[in-house]
C-alpha cells in the first residue's frame, strides 16, 4: 500500500487562516503536481474548500473524509504567530512543549496524532495507491505517527502548499519514503514490483 499525502495549495486567504480559496497560480501549481503523480487506486479530502479545490486541480475525484479535516485551533486559529507569541506567550508555550495542551479550546497535539493515527489505521489495507488531500498539520501528524516518533517531533517538520508525502505499508509496519517533496523536473516513480529506493531531491 502506497500513501500519497498532499498538503492543499496556497489560499488567497494568508498562511495564517489555513482555508478560503485557491489563488490562480497555485490551481496552476497543483495541475502542475496532478500531471507528475501517479494515478491513484482511491483518494480522499479534507472536507475544507481549499483541500477540495486542490484534488480537483490535481485531476483526482476524492472522497470527502473528517478525519482529514485542518486541526482545530480554537481561538487560535487564523492568528499570525507573531500576534499570538506578543498576546499570550505562556499559552503558546504551554501549547508546543505540552502535546496534552488544549488551552485554546481546540484539539490538543495528542488529539490531533490520534486522529492521524486512527485514519492510517483505516486505510493501512487499501490496495495500490492512495492519495489523501488534507493540510500541513495532518500531514506532520500522519509523519510523527508512522515513524514513530515523541510528539515534540511534530513541529520540526516542514510542509510545504501542495507538497507530497509519501508513506508505504509493509512488513505490518508504515514506512516514510518521502517528506514536503515538491515536485519539479522529476516525478514520483511509477513502481512496480519490488519497491527501489528513490532518494528525493531536498
Amino acid at each position: 500500500m502506497r500513501l500519497l499525502l498532499i498538503a492543499h495549495a496556497a489560499t488567497g486567504a494568508g498562511a495564517a487562516s489555513g482555508d478560503g480559496d485557491l489563488t490562480a497560480g497555485a490551481r496552476a501549481r497543483a495541475a502542475e503536481v496532478g500531471r507528475l503523480l501517479p494515478r491513484p487506486r482511491s483518494a480522499f479530502t479534507s472536507p475544507a474548500p481549499c483541500a477540495r479545490q486542490t484534488a480537483a486541480a490535481l485531476g483526482v475525484s476524492a472522497t470527502v473524509a473528517g478525519a482529514l479535516a485542518d486541526w482545530d485551533l480554537g481561538r487560535f486559529a487564523g492568528r499570525p504567530p507573531a500576534a499570538l507569541h506578543a498576546e499570550a506567550p505562556d499559552a503558546v508555550g504551554a501549547w508546543r512543549t505540552d502535546p496534552a495542551w488544549a488551552g485554546h479550546g481546540g484539539e490538543s497535539l495528542d488529539a490531533l496524532l490520534a486522529r492521524a493515527a486512527g485514519w492510517l489505521a483505516l486505510h493501512e489495507s487499501d490496495p495500490g495507491t492512495v492519495a489523501a488531500v488534507t493540510h500541513a498539520a495532518v500531514v506532520r501528524a500522519a509523519v510523527v505517527v508512522a515513524l514513530p516518533a515523541a510528539p515534540r517531533s511534530f513541529w520540526t517538520i516542514d510542509v510545504a502548499p501542495c507538497s507530497v508525502t509519501e508513506l508505504s505499508r509493509r512488513d505490518a509496519r508504515w514506512h516514510v519514503a518521502r517528506v514536503n517533496w515538491e515536485p519539479a523536473l522529476l516525478h514520483i516513480p511509477q513502481r512496480r514490483g519490488r519497491r527501489r529506493h528513490h532518494q528525493a531531491p531536498a
